[in-house]
């Protein structure tokens, strides 16, 4: 140590050995300069200098950092890590020469303290921790070189307090080292920490085997959520109070053989479901033609309708005359439904049929107002449209959403290549929002782990078009031997739907995919779009299961999940602190509650004249108010629908209110809530009034509500676990980052992709078999409800 004064420069020659010892692989040595100066003077600072073989490193004391608001911090005291030069040929592992030359302006001269130490622990050593401190004007960086047995390590970082905030930085092997606030970010990998960071490194990017890691404490908090504003002086030594305790540990990665067993593991798993399913298929086969040997397909499903004629409890409120169609008023819809068999007589294909034909009967354009507002419905009431117009109508949901993924797919895509091209060339891994403790690299992409976890929507999706594919391909060879129960027993069968539910699992399985190849704030929509696609294809489909003429069309769902798309990116924009909005988005959601159940209870047939330009118009809809609404809310026409649009209105407007008081951080979370609290709720009302109607749950729509229910309860418990967040800052996100749970490979994001793919098929089945016990029912016997 030397203390003096410095009246115009100083000079001092050292050396030291860098290898602890002559023999390979030996421990590297390193120097630490350390310089204090009780000088406040910025005019007349106190320069240091030191020369070595390869390079020059200087700075000043007070040492300056400039802060936000261009604030300033000055620090007395700083250190520095002298970077090792390695032996030569020429000099050998000899001794090292250091030129430390002191200089100062100051006319009075400037009393400096200078420092000079060898660094004990220098090099990092594998699976062993290792504690230290810094400060923004002492920063710290180590050696670590690579085992000849492991190509591919973790550095795991972690502190006991969140702040200061700090950055980790990886450098290759050169001088000089980057380690302070202004300059960490010019080389390397780098990420900020609070109290946790991880950075995944393969050997084969260092080709020396060997890299420096970097610890360097920032001046100000802000870039890892901190305050904006700092209390207090400016200009004054913060030595005390930005001082880090960090630990380091360096542990190996996983090896090649658990990317292989992982890959192979999962695509098992999804593929087997591919066997069950062809089992089941294989014993259905089975069974079909030993009944139609023993020829009693006929007997036990319709020759006679005493088993079937009466699906309604008699304990139902409706009683025997659920209906306004009798026995022998059933006769019309049979009527139809051979009209519509004799058009199967035809070919089955649409090409004849165009969209302009729609509600072109004049039967229905004169009855449908009578009917549908019936007291009770039956199924063949809804049913009385040209089969093969309603299915093309149906068809364009499929045609539609193709269309949509591909415009939708292609731009994200080329977007997210742009984001991991960006992180991987500026080695900026604050961009990407990943759970760094089990983020597993493949080539350039970072966490291949996430992507290849949305396999199973990908497989299970094409596996239930699969499904679909063959029911229909079994429903049209029915038509076309005019089998009288495809025509006119059951659910009218429309695939449309369900083949653009089986797109929407594909394709929220390869958006997902395409999100977590770098997660962030501003692609989080990839996820979530073809969530609310799905859940609102699920409703929509439960509902045109006994409504098939009065669905809504393609293009009007679409456009709704538009909006809703829309408004979920306005909510993350605008809904975490402006009130104005969560007032503007409580107040359509109310009204379109409202004017959905409208809609609903009146089976699409309320309608308001508005021929009238003067203030009639507002007595009519006061009027209509008062009969339908006031009146009726004690006495309603249509009690089992009123039941369901109460319950369902209460808790939309929770959700109104919720949002209102509450404000959510998380929008998208909270949009997606919304969607399936309202599936669930019409799913089990469907549910119920299916059992209440003296209609069966038959085995597999019954194993798969269950598995369904098991399935989301997993799913939701590790959905929850929350390893990573873009609503804070990229430091903040590392705070929740866990280890890998599964086969050292997923985390629990991962398996809430697996468990949540599963559900979701699983939920898919359920609506496209809870009907099949009413193959053999009469659809003038199949209540609407």
């Amino acid at each position: 140590m030397c203390v003096c004064v410095c009246t115009c420069m100083h000079m001092y020659l050292m050396c030291y050995l860098p290898y602890s010892s002559l023999c390979p692989g030996s421990q590297v040595n390193a120097v630490r300069v350390y310089v204090n100066s009780s000088s406040e003077n910025l005019d007349y600072p106190v320069l240091v200098v030191v020369r070595q073989q390869k390079g020059v490193l200087s700075w000043q004391v007070p040492l300056l950092f400039q802060g936000l608001y261009q604030r300033s911090y000055n620090y007395q005291e700083v250190s520095r890590t002298l970077c090792p030069s390695e032996a030569t040929n020429e000099t050998g592992p000899l001794e090292q020469l250091i030129f430390v030359d002191v200089a100062s302006m100051a006319p009075l001269g400037a009393q400096y303290k200078l420092l000079v130490t060898k660094i004990k622990h220098f090099q990092l050593q594998t699976n062993v921790a290792f504690h230290f401190t810094a400060s923004p004007s002492q920063p710290q960086y180590f050696l670590y070189k690579f085992p000849d047995d492991v190509d591919s390590v973790i550095i795991k970082v972690g502190s006991e307090m969140a702040y200061p905030c700090s950055v980790v930085s990886v450098q290759n092997i050169m001088c000089p080292v980057y380690d302070l606030d202004h300059n960490v970010e010019f080389n390397g990998v780098y990420q900020s920490m609070t109290k946790k960071a991880a950075i995944t490194l393969q050997k084969k990017d260092f080709p020396g085997e060997q890299f420096f890691v970097v610890f360097v404490i920032k001046p100000e908090d802000y870039a890892c959520g901190g305050s904006f504003f700092i209390q207090g002086k400016e200009n004054q030594t913060w030595n005390l109070q930005r001082t880090k305790n960090l630990k380091v540990t360096i542990v190996p990665s996983i090896k090649g053989s658990v990317y292989v067993k992982s890959i192979l593991l999962s695509s098992l798993i999804f593929f087997s479901f591919y066997l069950g399913c062809l089992l089941v298929a294989f014993v259905h086969y089975i069974r079909f033609q030993r009944k139609s040997i023993r020829g009693s397909f006929g007997s036990s499903d319709g020759s006679g309708n005493t088993a079937v004629s009466r699906p309604i409890a008699a304990s139902t409120p409706e009683g025997s005359n659920y209906g306004a169609i009798e026995e022998s008023s059933s006769s019309p819809g049979r009527q139809v439904s051979s009209s519509d068999g004799g058009h199967t007589c035809q070919s089955d294909t649409d090409s004849s049929v165009e969209e302009s034909d729609f509600d072109t009967m004049p039967d229905i354009e004169s009855d449908k107002n009578v009917i549908r507002t019936k007291m009770f419905l039956y199924l063949s009431d809804l049913s009385r449209k040209d089969r093969r117009i309603v299915s093309k109508k149906y068809k364009i949901y499929f045609w539609n959403i193709i269309t949509i993924a591909v415009f939708y797919a292609l731009p994200v895509i080329q977007l997210v290549i742009t984001y991991q091209t960006v992180a991987n060339v500026t080695g900026n891994q604050d961009i990407c929002y990943y759970n760094f403790l089990c983020a597993h690299p493949l080539g350039v992409l970072s966490a291949f782990n996430n992507i290849l976890s949305n396999l199973g929507h990908v497989l299970l999706g094409f596996l239930f078009l699969l499904i679909v594919l063959r029911r229909d391909i079994l429903h049209r060879r029915a038509l076309e031997a005019k089998d009288i129960f495809a025509m006119e027993y059951g659910i009218p069968k429309h695939f449309g739907v369900f083949y653009a539910m089986g797109i929407a699992l594909m394709m929220e399985g390869v958006l997902s995919a395409c999100y977590h190849v770098c997660p962030n704030y501003s692609n989080f929509q990839f996820d979530t779009s073809f969530m609310y696609m799905i859940a609102g294809l699920c409703m929509l489909k439960l509902y045109q299961t006994r409504h098939p003429d009065i669905n809504a069309s393609a293009y009007s769902a679409y456009a709704s999940f538009a909006v809703v798309i829309t408004l979920t990116v306005l909510g993350v924009v605008f809904g975490k602190n402006d009130l104005w909005f969560w007032v503007i988005f409580s107040a359509i959601h109310i009204l379109a509650s409202l004017a959905l159940s409208t809609q609903i209870y009146y089976m699409g047939r309320f309608k308001i004249d508005v021929s009238e330009t003067d203030l009639g118009i507002f007595r009519r809809a006061a009027l209509v108010f008062y009969t339908d609404f006031v009146q009726q809310c004690s006495r309603p026409l249509y009690m089992d629908r009123m039941v369901l649009l109460i319950v369902g209105n209460l808790v939309n407007w929770s959700f109104a209110l919720f949002g209102l008081i509450y404000r959510p951080r998380d929008f998208a979370s909270y949009m997606l809530g919304i969607f399936i609290c309202n599936l669930l709720l019409y799913l089990a009302f469907y549910i119920i009034m299916k059992l209440r109607s003296s209609e069966k749950l038959l085995p597999i729509p019954l194993f798969c509500i269950v598995a369904t229910a098991v399935m989301w309860a997993a799913a939701l418990y590790f959905f929850f676990q929350n390893l990573s967040t873009w609503e804070g800052t990229p430091a903040e996100s590392r705070e929740k980052n866990r280890e890998c749970i599964l086969l050292d490979f997923f985390d629990d994001h991962d398996v809430w992709h697996f468990l949540s793919a599963t559900a979701l098929f699983f939920s898919f089945l359920v609506l496209l078999t809870l009907d099949d016990d009413l193959d053999v029912v009469r659809r003038d016997q199949i209540p609407v409800f």
